[in-house]
């Protein structure tokens, strides 16, 4: 019998794969990783035991805090915006996968993503609203054929319905959409972890001071709400930040100009199939639509995206997803946006 190892968060999602794991004859174990202080992993424990699943507890918060966590931090202080759960994914949570089934001898890995894998490569789930191929688009290729993602095919309210149908506690917890180490709100977090400063907000347009923010960390390009700051109508959006002047560069209109780029430069970029491809979609955050893009490949892990019709707030230091219909082609990390080939000042 083929043994699979699961990680196991304690949720509702993990906790039904390990039931149709052993449904489709693999003999299961489980493990569930501490990656931040004052995890419990109680409810995990609960469904292995239910299940009767051998299941291990691994420590791995040192690694975590410097790999994602100092990462994050660093990111942020130098004005990106930075995508946790993709970095996660590549260089913690799957790395560790596979390290630990390596040790209990494990052929396959698997988790409680929504995406298919079908002859090695990564495709969207069948249920697009909980599709999660954005986060796995930098994964090794190498280790893809060695997971499973047995949620495939399955809506949420199904899922629930299977932990309901074997009889576990956490049928209905409610699901996490949160970054997993912070407990409190974004804002709090930031203000509590890193010395930021008081400074000006300033109008793009007319280089006039309008207001002042609370510390540069706490908002992100594209960002409407919670900027307090009045005196017009119009719809405000942050376009961009001075990390050396501590300046917050704010536009008027849902259509401003300034909110617009048409190219962006991608690196570590980390490419799924074996030839390159031109012309595909693309996905710059994790909710957005994708659009056409013309890929310029300037390196084996850096390429210009050309969008000359034009998005709204992309983003330094997010991930941009390539895709072909279905399929994940990889992805990589926004360095650079541009407009009509030059770097946009202010971003």
């Amino acid at each position: 019998m083929e043994r699979v190892l699961i990680g196991m968060s304690g949720g509702v999602d993990s906790s039904a794969a390990v039931s149709i794991l052993q449904n489709q004859g693999y003999e299961v174990v489980g493990v569930t990783f501490q990656f931040i202080e004052n995890f419990d992993p109680t409810d995990a424990i609960k469904v292995a035991k239910k299940l009767g699943i051998e299941h291990h507890v691994a420590d791995y918060r040192k690694e975590f805090k410097e790999i994602v966590i100092d990462s994050f931090m660093k990111d942020y202080e130098n004005g990106l915006t930075p995508n946790p759960c993709v970095l996660c994914n590549r260089t913690c949570k799957f790395k560790f996968l596979i390290e630990e089934a390596n040790k209990y001898n494990c052929q396959k890995i698997a988790t409680g993503h929504y995406a298919r894998i079908e002859d090695g490569k990564i495709f969207k789930s069948t249920d697009k609203a909980k599709d999660q191929s954005y986060f796995l688009c930098r994964l090794p290729k190498e280790w893809i054929s060695r997971i499973l993602f047995p949620l495939e095919g399955l809506t949420k309210d199904k899922v629930r319905k299977i932990a309901e149908e074997v009889g576990l506690e956490n049928s209905q917890k409610k699901d996490s959409f949160d970054v997993c180490f912070i407990n409190d709100t974004f804002r709090s977090y930031m203000m509590e972890n890193s010395n930021q400063k008081k400074g000006d907000v300033i109008n793009i347009d007319t280089n006039q001071i309008i207001g002042h923010h609370e510390g540069l960390m706490n908002y992100t390009i594209g960002q409407r709400k919670g900027l307090a700051i009045g005196g017009t109508e119009d719809k405000m959006y942050v376009v961009g930040k001075d990390i050396d002047k501590n300046i917050l560069y704010i536009a008027l209109g849902d259509q401003n100009e300034a909110l617009i780029s048409t190219s962006c430069l991608v690196d570590q970029v980390n490419y799924l199939e074996a030839e390159k491809v031109k012309t595909c979609m693309a996905r710059f955050r994790y909710r957005q639509q994708e659009i056409p893009v013309e890929l310029e490949w300037i390196g084996e892990e850096q390429v210009i995206v050309h969008y000359p019709q034009g998005v709204k707030s992309v983003t330094p230091g997010q991930t941009c997803v390539f895709y072909q219909g279905e399929e994940c082609l990889g992805g990589g990390t926004i360095r650079e946006v541009q407009k009509d080939g030059k770097k946009l000042w202010y971003l």
